[in-house]
């Protein structure tokens, strides 16, 4: 949803403020898994929105600074008087502690710092937000300062060997303080914590659906075309099929779906992708073989976010020239998804420190000239993937293996060209099939290989010296793409990929596996 549709006193909701943590839609995304509507806000803005109604509790969340700093985020006081609950994580229970009159200071040493996980004592009366769990429990600390002074009224609840004041409640004001991070899965009993505060605490009600997500964006997709029409870049993956089915049921033929051929896709990506609209969809699909051009932009060019503006500009110049066939196509769609905003740039104008680039975000150039219609916008594939079955779509498509809209560019490391496309195109194909066929796709979220640049290695093919590529097999495990973990898979499957790519992809004389969990990794290498 946006700050355009509001809430307009349908549901009560939870306004969760952002304070420029990498993982606010994680909170949010958290708070949906219990069927409560939630809206993201900024510091500047939180005030209106609590104002405006419709919400029934705020949580706000953690962030990158120190609240003590000149440049920390700023939050007006006043979001506080309507008396409303409030759970404040991480920067959220500093903000809290220092704004109602207690003391935060910087960790003094390195027993008071906490990164990683940490062993929580729970007090005596520990709050509400505890009930149903049992100490001492394991949560995600990640804070260098910590509050030295509650504020009256409030009631140490947990700790941690160096951290005493690690949750805090008052329960005359229903809020909750916590220094660990509920929302990522490493707190073990973090969704425990969330649902007692939503419904013990703030007593909410579950009335949020992947029904009430289609109905609520179609009506708001009509509102903002209009009578006007959409060109649509449609990769064929989930996130794209499923905004071209919402925005299809908002204007129906006036939406115009252009798959486009970069000559970065994967082996027989284009025939699989036409094939499958033809048999699943009656939109106006049209195909554009624009490789020629992707490559000639790429030509010698290896830094990474260079490589995500230059395919982003030349996106743009292909739907421009699709949007010049119709009379009226002022808009252009696109399957964004919130990690690609989150991890591009400062989301909802917070303090978010930029990952990287992505084409359809960081990479837009501002000469734009279409107004975009970003139906996921604030949405997790996995969530995109349920909404997509509670409107039928088939499973070939809910199902399909996330691919970048950079394609190979992003899994070759250093310069592209067709000759490297075709090696990684080769190897990727190999590992993609046996996983497949070994039947452990299922539980994986992504697998692929990445070609490295100009770093070769010494090996021994037919008692001869060698001195070709490495080519590094990615495979992860992950619910939102927000994290992940390296996948632990089957020897003799390793073993058979690794012999099939060396004896069968000509360039490549070994192959790696990459065991980088995310963070600190990303997911895909560029």
């Amino acid at each position: 949803m946006t700050e355009a549709t509001g809430r307009k006193g349908l549901r009560r909701g939870v306004l969760i403020v952002d304070f420029g943590t990498q993982y606010c839609q994680l909170i949010a995304r958290r708070v949906r898994e219990h069927g409560v509507f939630s809206h993201i806000t900024t510091p500047a803005g939180a005030v209106a929105q609590v104002e405006a109604g419709g919400y029934g509790a705020i949580i706000l969340s953690g962030g990158p600074r120190s609240v003590y700093e000149a440049d920390a985020p700023v939050l007006d006081p006043a979001v506080l008087d309507r008396g409303l609950p409030v759970l404040g994580i991480c920067y959220g229970m500093q903000w809290l502690s220092r704004a109602l009159g207690g003391e935060v200071v910087p960790a003094t040493g390195e027993t008071s710092r906490e990164y990683g996980h940490a062993e929580l004592s729970l007090n005596s009366t520990p709050g509400p937000v505890f009930d149903r769990v049992a100490g001492p429990t394991q949560v995600w600390m990640s804070h260098g300062d910590e509050v030295a002074t509650l504020p009256e009224g409030f009631v140490v609840g947990a700790s941690t060997p160096t951290c005493p004041n690690a949750a805090a409640y008052d329960a005359s004001r229903r809020i909750a303080m916590l220094q660990f991070h509920p929302e990522v899965t490493h707190t073990v009993e973090g969704q425990t914590i969330l649902r007692n505060f939503l419904f013990d605490v703030a007593q909410l009600e579950a009335d949020w659906s992947p029904g009430s997500i289609v109905e609520e964006t179609v009506a708001a997709l009509r509102e903002q075309i209009g009578t006007g029409e959409v060109v649509l870049g449609l990769s064929g993956g989930v996130d794209s099929s499923v905004a071209a089915m919402l925005i299809h049921r908002a204007i129906g033929d006036r939406l115009h779906c252009v798959f486009v051929d970069n000559g970065l896709l994967r082996a027989g990506e284009r025939a699989s992708v036409e094939g499958l609209f033809q048999r699943n969809f009656e939109m106006d699909v049209c195909v554009v073989d624009a490789s020629e051009r992707f490559l000639e932009d790429l030509a010698g060019v290896t830094n990474p976010e260079k490589k995500r503006h230059l395919i982003g500009h030349r996106f743009v110049d292909v739907f421009r020239e699709a949007a010049s066939r119709y009379e009226d196509a002022r808009f252009l769609g696109q399957g964004t998804l919130y990690p690609d905003v989150i991890e591009s740039v400062a989301a909802h104008g917070g303090a978010t420190s930029v990952i990287k680039s992505h084409h359809n975000v960081g990479g837009l150039p501002e000469d734009l000239g279409m107004e975009l219609v970003e139906p996921l916008r604030q949405l997790f594939k996995d969530e995109v993937r349920v909404i997509g079955r509670s409107m039928d779509m088939p499973a070939e498509v809910i199902d399909r293996q996330p691919f970048p809209g950079p394609g190979l560019a992003v899994r070759i490391v250093g310069e592209i060209t067709r000759e490297r496309c075709e090696l990684l195109r080769d190897a990727d194909r190999i590992i993609t099939t046996e996983i497949e066929a070994a039947g452990c796709s299922a539980g994986l979220w992504q697998y692929f290989g990445v070609l490295l640049p100009t770093v070769q290695s010494v090996g021994v093919m037919g008692d001869a010296r060698t001195y070709e590529n490495p080519v590094v097999l990615r495979a992860v495990t992950s619910a939102d793409a927000m994290t992940a973990d390296w996948a632990f898979l089957p020897e003799d499957l390793l073993r058979r990929i690794s012999n099939r790519i060396i004896n069968e992809v000509r360039g490549v004389n070994r192959v790696v596996l990459d065991i980088t969990s995310k963070p600190p990794g990303t997911i895909e290498w560029e």
